[in-house]
C-alpha cells in the first residue's frame, strides 16, 4: 500500500471582496508573509474587511490569482448562504435575544480599558513582531503587559525595556514583568494580579494580531454585563511546512466563521457535553476575560498549562471554570490573530500528545478544584473520553474554518501514530498534574 502524499506548502493570502458576489477589493500576502506565487494558496475571505471563510486553490502560471480565489470564494460563501434549517434558525434567534449578542451590535459599542497580556520565554524574535502588531491596534484604551516566565537570559527584559518601554510613543503601554516560577498558567496569573483594565486579554508571543483584533475581542464586554469570556479566530500565519499544513488541514485552532454564545443557563443543544467539551470554545491564544469574573473564578490553574508536567489544558480550565460561576462565553470570527505553526514533525508529534495530555489534565483540575461539578462530570466523563476517542480516530474531518477543498481527507489522512500519541496523552494528563501539584507544593 503506498503512503499518502506529502502535503506541498502553500502561499497564504487575504482576499477581499465587495460582498459575496461582488468584485474583487484586494488581495494580499497574510501579515508580513511572501507574495502570492503560483501553486496551492490558502486564503482567508474578507467581506469588506470583515473575515467570513477560508478557500484553497491552485493558481496556474500566467493565471490571476485574485480572480481564481474569488470564484472559489463566491462558490463557497453562496453554499454558506443556503437557507437554514429550522433548529438553526431557533438557535440563531436565541442567540440574538441575548443581551449584546449581536456582531454589528458590538461594532457601536466602545471597549472597555483592556490589559493585554503576553507571556514569553526567549523568543524575542517572535516576540517583537507579537508587540509590534499589538502596539498598532485600534482599540482606544489598553495596555500591554509581557510576562517574562523563568526566563534563562535577559534578552526579554533588553528587548521590552530598550526598544518598546522607553519609546516616547509606547512607554506609557508596555509593561515588563518577570515571573520565575515555569508555566504558562503562572504566568498568565502574574499577568492579572498584575492587570488595570477591567478586561485582560490574552496571547501568545508567535502571533501577529489583526489590527481590529483587541476591539473586537473586547467591546462585547461593553454590552453583555454576563458575559466572562470572548474567545476569537485562530488563522495560520505560514503553511510552508508539512507538519503545518497537516495540523491546518485538520481543523488547526480554527473554531470557524459562525458567532456562538454559550450560556450555562442554556446549554447548547448541539454540544451535550457542555461545559466539559471546552476545546470547541476557544484557544489561548486568542481569549479575553472581564477581569473580576476570571479573579472570582480562581484565575488559571498553575498545575497546567505548558512548562509544567500537565503539559497543557490552563485554558480549557479557565473557559470551565467562568462558565462554572456562571458567566456566558462568546467566540467571534471578528477579533483575528495570525499564529505561526511549530513547522518540524518533532513540533507536530509534541503537540498531538500535548493536546490529549491537556485535555484530561484540564478534566482532573476541573474535579480537583470544584468537586462540586463532580456529579456532572462523571455522568458526563464516559461519553466524553469516547468523543475525544472519535475525535482522535477521525480528525480527518474538516470543522468549519479548517483548510476546505485539497487539503482534507483524502490527500492528508491524519497519520495513525499523531492518533495513538494523542491517546497516550489522555492516558497521561492525570498524572502530569498531580506532578505537576506536587511540584508546587514542594516549592512552597
Amino acid at each position: 500500500m503506498s503512503s499518502p502524499p506529502v502535503p506541498r506548502p502553500l502561499s497564504v493570502a487575504e482576499l477581499d471582496l465587495d460582498a459575496p458576489d461582488g468584485p474583487v477589493l484586494g488581495l494580499r500576502p497574510a501579515p508580513g508573509g511572501p507574495a502570492v506565487v503560483p501553486g496551492d494558496v490558502y486564503a482567508l475571505v474578507r467581506l469588506r474587511g470583515r473575515p467570513a471563510a477560508t478557500v484553497v486553490g491552485t493558481v496556474a502560471d500566467g493565471e490571476d490569482p485574485a480572480e481564481v480565489l474569488a470564484a472559489l470564494a463566491r462558490r463557497r460563501l453562496a453554499q454558506e448562504g443556503k437557507p437554514r434549517t429550522d433548529a438553526e434558525r431557533l438557535a440563531a434567534a436565541r442567540e440574538d435575544a441575548a443581551e449584546g449578542s449581536s456582531e454589528d451590535a458590538s461594532d457601536a459599542l466602545t471597549p472597555p480599558r483592556t490589559s493585554v497580556v503576553v507571556a514569553t520565554r526567549e523568543r524575542t524574535e517572535s516576540l517583537a513582531r507579537a508587540l509590534d502588531s499589538l502596539l498598532v491596534q485600534d482599540h482606544p484604551d489598553f495596555e500591554l503587559i509581557v510576562v517574562d516566565n523563568a526566563p534563562r537570559t535577559t534578552d526579554t527584559h533588553e528587548l521590552v525595556t530598550r526598544k518598546y518601554a522607553q519609546h516616547a510613543e509606547y512607554a506609557d503601554r508596555v509593561r515588563y514583568v518577570r515571573e520565575d516560577t515555569p508555566g504558562l498558567a503562572t504566568a498568565h496569573n502574574t499577568g492579572l494580579a498584575a492587570a488595570e483594565g477591567a478586561v485582560v486579554a490574552f496571547t501568545d508571543d508567535d502571533v501577529i494580531a489583526d489590527p481590529h483584533w483587541l476591539t473586537a475581542l473586547t467591546a462585547p464586554f461593553a454590552g453583555d454585563p454576563g458575559l466572562g469570556c470572548v474567545t476569537g479566530l485562530i488563522l495560520p500565519a505560514r503553511l510552508s511546512t508539512p507538519a503545518q499544513v497537516l495540523l491546518e488541514s485538520h481543523g488547526g485552532f480554527a473554531k470557524g466563521f459562525a458567532p456562538r454564545l454559550y450560556d450555562p443557563a442554556r446549554p447548547p443543544a448541539d454540544e451535550p457535553l457542555f461545559p466539559f467539551t471546552a476545546g470547541s470554545f476557544g484557544s489561548g491564544a486568542n481569549m479575553a476575560f472581564r477581569a473580576d469574573a476570571l479573579r472570582r473564578a480562581g484565575g488559571f490553574d498553575p498545575a497546567t498549562g505548558t512548562g509544567t508536567a500537565a503539559r497543557g489544558g490552563d485554558d480549557l480550565y479557565a473557559f470551565v471554570a467562568v462558565l462554572s460561576a456562571g458567566f456566558r462565553l462568546r467566540y467571534t470570527s471578528e477579533a483575528l490573530v495570525w499564529h505561526h505553526h511549530r513547522d518540524t514533525w518533532q513540533d507536530l508529534r509534541n503537540q498531538a500528545y500535548g493536546y490529549g495530555a491537556g485535555l484530561t489534565a484540564y478534566l482532573t483540575a476541573t474535579l480537583v478544584r470544584s468537586p462540586r461539578l463532580l456529579p456532572a462530570l462523571l455522568a458526563r466523563l464516559p461519553r466524553g473520553l469516547a468523543h475525544a476517542r472519535t475525535m482522535t480516530a477521525q480528525r480527518g474531518e474538516i470543522p468549519e474554518g479548517g483548510v476546505p477543498g485539497e487539503h482534507g481527507t483524502q490527500h492528508h489522512p491524519w497519520p495513525a501514530s499523531l492518533s495513538r500519541l494523542e491517546r497516550r496523552g489522555m492516558l497521561y494528563g492525570p498524572i502530569g498534574y498531580a506532578k505537576a501539584r506536587l511540584r508546587k507544593a514542594d516549592t512552597r
